[in-house]
């Protein structure tokens, strides 16, 4: 007789779900699809193997995710632009420490080795990093005090743009993701995140670690499912103030974005991007801001009536 101690145990299989208002709900369509591996070269039939049922989200579960993005606006675009920088970087801490996961799922998820799929994954922490250094800095680049004819104060300032839907990379399921949800919570937007179609684990594996890094809930939403089916009611809703197109192709960039006109939503076209690991500048953050002028009197001072 075996001992019990050899004998084969089943595994656990992870349930992937939704991250939606700080919670897990599976999409409430009940469907999943699912999701593989990325095809190798040498496989003639075109398939890869299978990784896991993701779910699989509805226009409900855009709407639903709208709703949670602008109940946490307030309270994310009123903190402290020092209190969002520690909370991007606690972000940066419990990816470090869960690192091998996310080595391992983007390698399985982009076909890479697992030295490839190490660098993406450490470059998508550094980018963490970097915008958490941004969030108390990035109002003196673009605001600043405005030289006026007459006795006033003249000041510009940055403010959030509200809530931006994002469609992620297809092809940078991490990395690229991080590129572009970390500018737009840096500056306190909130967010609805549509995960890459193929590769939408890591970012749903993300919502895991974002409930866990002391971000309010509510401040990123992670949908994954059909691009195109959860894109399109997120660029006509009227209570989305700006979405970013990176994950869109050139057919249904053009539909959303006459979607979009509707209400005036600002509008970030896709772009070509080479290497998301180069160093990614501040345009996916001053994208999402708006600038506030306010004019006061300065007075006048002493007994000759100067002024400052």
């Amino acid at each position: 007789m075996s001992d019990k101690s050899e004998q084969q145990r089943l595994s656990v299989f992870k349930t992937y779900k939704l991250y939606v208002g700080g919670k897990f709900p599976r999409s409430e369509s009940g469907r999943v699809y699912e999701v593989t591996t990325k095809p190798s070269a040498a496989d003639a039939a075109g398939k890869g193997n299978w990784l896991a049922n993701a779910p699989l989200s509805s226009r409900k579960d855009a709407r639903d995710a709208v709703v949670a993005a602008r109940k946490a606006f307030g309270g994310w675009s009123g903190a402290t632009a020092y209190n969002r920088g520690q909370i991007l970087y606690r972000v940066a801490e419990m990816l470090e420490g869960r690192r091998e996961q996310y080595v391992r799922e983007v390698a399985d998820a982009e076909g890479l080795s697992k030295s490839k799929a190490a660098a993406q994954v450490d470059a998508a922490i550094d980018r963490w990093v970097w915008y958490a250094g941004w969030t108390d800095k990035i109002a003196q680049v673009v605001g600043g005090g405005n030289p006026v004819a007459g006795p006033f104060f003249n000041l510009s300032s940055p403010e959030p743009t509200g809530v931006v839907a994002v469609l992620a990379p297809q092809e940078s399921s991490f990395l690229g993701l991080v590129s572009v949800v970390a500018p737009v919570i840096a500056t306190g937007n909130t967010a609805i995140v549509v995960a890459s179609e193929k590769s939408p684990l890591p970012a749903l594996s993300l919502g895991e670690v974002l409930a866990t890094s002391d971000l309010p809930g509510g401040v990123v939403n992670v949908l994954s499912g059909r691009t195109a089916e959860i894109a399109t009611p997120l660029a006509a809703h009227q209570d989305v103030n700006a979405i970013d197109l990176a994950g869109a192709d050139e057919v249904l960039a053009k539909e959303l974005e006459i979607a979009a006109a509707d209400n005036l939503k600002r509008v970030l076209r896709p772009q070509p991007v080479d290497d998301w690991a180069a160093a990614p500048g501040i345009d996916r953050m001053t994208a999402f801001l708006e600038t506030k002028t306010v004019w006061h009197p300065t007075g006048s001072l002493g007994a000759s009536g100067s002024s400052y």
